[in-house]
């Protein structure tokens, strides 16, 4: 008999988990699926963080396919595994694609000599969905798991767990307050995190910190980096500075159909990036993050958090551009030498305060801007023609929660082996990790089911 598994977090490390476990043979009934989202027909342009597909249902659409990327999978399986896991990500998004064979892989071979100079470059196959068709998957990905029998308990926050009795305690939007589980998947992605910060707390639970990612959005003529993206679409130029516990790499190339993105996280505004695919969306624009890792912050969480409100929150007169005796705005900036802010996906003009210093910046960011400033300066040694027609969303962040320590084998807590940790509660990052995770989680259900019926059964024989 299979058993009752819930799953906290509709995102794809929690999707993918599902899906896996249904096409196995493990029935959906004995499946629920809690998030504080939305399903994929109600869901909003400006829901980003929560709701079936998570973040990565919202995003650039973008899969990186390759395992130095957004994770640690050598931790608990080899290259060819984790590949195959990877596999299946992808073909989860091709099945319930409108149109998969608009999915292709763009696979760069060669480093250019002109960036050597001045940066790193890593070049890694990556198969783009595009921002534009995610919606659709979406939907097609959930019809098919509720055709399944999988109970999906939306807006419904988790409020506390109790692993020893098994059972969560909820914030319903029906008449039930609690649930049991056997089995529980922690997939709560990056608007989880305090609250995986606090289950490590109450239940003493080890973990290991993660570093500050934090940075801006940067936007520009796609024309400057041609020559660039006719070698790799979503480039990842970077550079360390070990001594000083500081890297820094761009990350989330778009291009063509390229558009910024506000994201809220913990009610912080920041910015993101989408790419679509149809033409009839080109725009000829770029734009990328530029983000920081700052290794040996104390609190890394609580600090990012602080940098952010920093930036968000000001006092501001629209009519005279003073700065007291003024309404608070909570948004963050755009700063540009030229140009006006740009356009989100949805076609209305990026939500930002414009500001024509970077000193406010500079302060938010207590003296690490300077790295930032730099690696802008540098970008224009190395695309010339990029002269002042460039512009940054400040600010764009990465969550890290704290990495509970699990085993490797199972990514189940040590002390409570029916507790497994995906996604970004295991600080993976980016969709095809994610959804590695929640499969390979997925097998090992599949194997406890298998081995539970094999006792069942009879089978084993007490020598």
């Amino acid at each position: 008999m299979a058993e009752k598994l819930v799953i906290v977090g509709a995102g794809v490390a929690g999707v993918n988990a599902a899906t896996k476990l249904v096409d196995n043979g493990y029935p959906g009934e004995n499946i629920t699926v809690i998030d504080m989202g939305k399903d994929p027909y109600r869901r909003e342009y400006s829901e980003v963080m929560e709701g079936f597909l998570g973040a990565g249902g919202w995003s650039d659409g973008k899969l990186t396919y390759h395992t130095s990327i957004g994770g640690h999978m050598s931790k608990y399986c080899c290259e060819d595994k984790a590949m195959e896991l990877f596999d299946e990500v992808i073909n989860n998004f091709k099945r319930f694609h409108p149109k998969p064979e608009e999915v292709q892989c763009s696979d760069p071979q060669a480093e250019p000599d002109f960036i050597k100079p001045y940066f790193g470059l890593r070049l890694f196959p990556v198969w783009h969905v595009g921002t534009d068709y995610l919606h659709e998957i979406g939907k097609n990905w959930y019809d098919f798991l509720v055709n399944h029998g999988v109970e999906f308990v939306w807006e419904t926050k988790v409020t506390s767990i109790d692993f020893d009795a098994q059972e969560l305690y909820c914030d319903w939007n029906t008449p039930k307050e609690t649930i049991k589980y056997d089995r529980l998947i922690f997939a709560v992605g990056k608007s989880g995190i305090d609250f995986g910060k606090q289950l490590a707390t109450d239940y003493k639970l080890p973990t290991e910190p993660k570093p500050v990612q934090i940075g801006v959005r940067f936007e520009a003529p796609q024309k400057h980096f041609q020559k660039l993206i006719d070698i790799s679409y979503d480039f990842k130029l970077y550079r360390k500075f070990e001594d000083e516990g500081v890297s820094l790499r761009s990350f989330c190339t778009n291009n063509n159909a390229a558009f910024v993105a506000v994201e809220q996280t913990y009610g912080d505004v920041s910015y993101n990036g989408h790419a679509k695919k149809g033409e009839e969306h080109r725009n000829d624009m770029t734009n990328f993050g530029i983000l920081m890792e700052i290794q040996g912050i104390d609190e890394p969480f609580t600090w990012s958090r602080e940098l952010v409100k920093a930036v968000n929150e000001t006092w501001f007169d629209s009519s005279t551009g003073l700065g007291r005796h003024a309404r608070k705005t909570h948004t963050g900036l755009y700063y540009s030498p030229t140009r006006e802010a740009g356009m989100t996906s949805e076609g209305i003009k990026v939500d930002a305060m414009p500001i024509k210093s970077l000193d406010r910046v500079k302060n938010a960011f207590q003296g690490y801007y300077s790295y930032i400033e730099d690696f802008i300066k540098d970008m224009k040694k190395v695309f010339p023609t990029l002269k002042d027609d460039w512009g940054i969303y400040v600010p764009e962040v990465k969550y890290l929660s704290p990495e509970p320590l699990v085993d490797y084998d199972t990514l189940a807590l040590v002390d409570y082996n029916n507790v497994h940790f995906v996604g970004d509660a295991l600080s993976a990052r980016g969709i095809t990790v994610s959804g590695a995770q929640g499969n390979y989680v997925a097998e090992w259900v599949l194997q406890c089911m298998e081995d539970k019926e094999y006792i069942e059964q009879g089978d084993i024989i007490n020598w």
